[in-house]
């Protein structure tokens, strides 16, 4: 029932007017990237619109203690990195993007990790959550993205931060990220997961 119901949103919302953005990079070290307007959107709530002045980045659970970042901290605080990475959506659709942003590992050093901890579940402004294990994360130097293409991130497309998770499929690409919750539970269920989806996205 969910991917007749997935299938059918993403209809709607694929058949509204794209935004054009003329001035995104169109490549990236001799590899030609997608657009922007080439993602489909298919969010739970449609977007959503962050308040940056009142946001908040929270990282909690499992540390020794809970760290608050506001966006301009996460900006100025830690260095940037740039990754050419491709989302696969289950619906059958990719797109290659340029995407600037953050070291996780980095974000989660303030806090200082609890031994115990083997995985960061992520929370949305809208809702949606999704896990991934620590191992995972430190390995591949995963980035929580703030620009894609060289501009930052549209609302639509999950400003003010958006996880890139690379070799993953897109409903672990969360979006309008709120808070990192360090935890020990493995086997946590988020949105999708918890409705059929696999808890190990890995593209095969």
């Amino acid at each position: 029932m969910f991917l007749v119901l997935i299938a059918f949103t993403s209809f709607i919302q694929n058949n509204q007017p794209k935004i054009l953005y003329p001035e995104e990079i169109r490549d990236y070290q001799g590899e030609d990237l997608s657009y922007i307007s080439d993602f489909h959107e298919n969010s739970i709530k449609c977007t959503q619109y962050v308040n940056v002045s009142t946001y908040r980045l929270e990282i909690t659970g499992l540390v020794n203690k809970t760290v608050e970042y506001t966006y301009d901290e996460v900006l100025s605080k830690f260095q940037t990195y740039q990754k050419t990475v491709t989302l696969h959506c289950v619906d059958g659709w990719s797109v290659k993007i340029l995407w600037e942003g953050f070291l996780i590992s980095d974000l989660l050093k303030e806090a200082q990790i609890n031994p115990n901890a083997t995985t960061a579940i992520f929370y949305a402004y809208d809702g949606y959550s999704t896990a991934l294990t620590l191992d995972y994360l430190t390995n591949n130097n995963i980035l929580i993205a703030y620009k894609m293409n060289g501009l930052t991130l549209p609302p639509e497309r999950g400003f003010p931060f958006q996880l890139v998770a690379q070799t993953q499929y897109g409903y672990k690409w969360i979006k309008w990220v709120t808070k990192i919750e360090l935890t020990d539970d493995s086997n946590y269920l988020g949105y999708w997961e918890s409705r059929g989806f696999p808890n190990n996205a890995t593209i095969r």
